[in-house]
């Protein structure tokens, strides 16, 4: 079985630079920034979700 590890260090610039050219094939060059924005406003949910998570924890152990 293949770890994530050593999967992660085949990955080389000309494949990142393929995968580059794929999505660009597949989305177009219009839809790249909207998938990126809801990209970030996923990560930014999940952050706050996760920062709450914790104050409500903190506030049972008192």
């Amino acid at each position: 079985m293949i770890s994530s590890h050593i999967f992660l260090g085949m990955i080389g610039p000309w494949q990142i630079a393929i995968i580059v050219m794929v999505i660009l094939l597949l989305f177009g060059g219009k839809k790249i920034p909207e998938l990126m924005r809801g990209l970030g406003s996923g990560i930014k949910e999940f952050k706050d979700a996760s920062k709450e998570e914790e104050k409500l924890e903190e506030k049972k152990e008192d």
